[in-house]
């Protein structure tokens, strides 16, 4: 399948692995509609890739926004969800409050979203919704995190089988990736964190957002995939943990 013409909204595309993907798209002759609550990020991710994208500012967590959004983009071809928010902390010490964010922003937000864009998106579209290894392979203080990444895995799972054979459904599960994600951090703890994780893994490296966004592209134009969890992670799912 050809991205060529089509239309892809990018739901985070103003910065990190949504960029990633929204370079991705251009290049291959696509025009991308790009969204966040950061409007000034996403002028400057658009100024930088001229008039095949356009900027559309949402707060998934206000659903008549949401609502005004989604007539405001229109037709789609692709719909992806680069939701990205983390709580950490032990179980029996951790505020409810950064665990609601967290699900508001990775959960109900792009559940939100794709409902309301799915009566734009065209036959033979998707949507790709992005999770975490942590769904499936537990780290200690990150019960929070685990569960909102099983919500979302197990959401592409349900729409995939609902919305098929029309519309396909996936999720990417990223791991570990060099982006502004991490950019308040400390320059020298953040290449300490990417050198120990990247020691970790069987590749022995982090990822770079260009390959999370060649794993997007794989999940929006093949036509046989639909329902799948895509691990673009350096080998996490089988890396060694250290003891406790």
């Amino acid at each position: 399948m050809s991205l060529k013409h089509k239309h892809v909204v990018v739901v985070g595309g103003g910065s990190g692995i949504g960029r990633a993907v929204v370079e991705a798209v251009v290049s291959l002759r696509a025009r991308a509609t790009i969204s966040s609550r950061n409007l000034d990020k996403l002028n400057t991710a658009a100024s930088e890739f001229g008039d095949c994208v356009a900027v559309a500012p949402v707060d998934m967590t206000d659903e008549e926004a949401v609502k005004n959004w989604a007539q405001k983009v229109g037709a789609a071809n692709h719909l992806v969800i680069t939701a990205s928010s983390a709580a950490h902390g032990q179980f029996a010490n951790l505020d409810m409050a950064p665990v609601r964010a967290m699900f508001d922003a990775k959960f109900f937000g792009p559940y939100l979203v794709a409902r309301e864009m799915l009566p734009n998106l065209s036959k033979g579209g998707s949507i790709t919704f992005f999770s975490g290894v942590l769904s499936r392979r537990p780290g200690l203080n990150c019960s929070g995190l685990g569960a909102v990444n099983s919500a979302i895995e197990g959401l592409t799972r349900a729409l995939a089988l609902e919305l098929g054979p029309n519309i396909r459904v996936n999720c990417c599960s990223p791991g570990m990736v060099r982006s502004d994600a991490y950019a308040k951090m400390e320059n020298n703890a953040r290449e300490k964190m990417y050198e120990s994780t990247g020691a970790s893994l069987p590749l022995q490296k982090v990822g770079e957002t260009r390959e999370i966004a060649e794993a997007v592209l794989f999940l929006m134009t093949n036509s046989y995939t639909t329902g799948v969890v895509l691990d673009v992670d350096g080998g996490h799912m089988i890396r060694q943990y250290a003891t406790r």
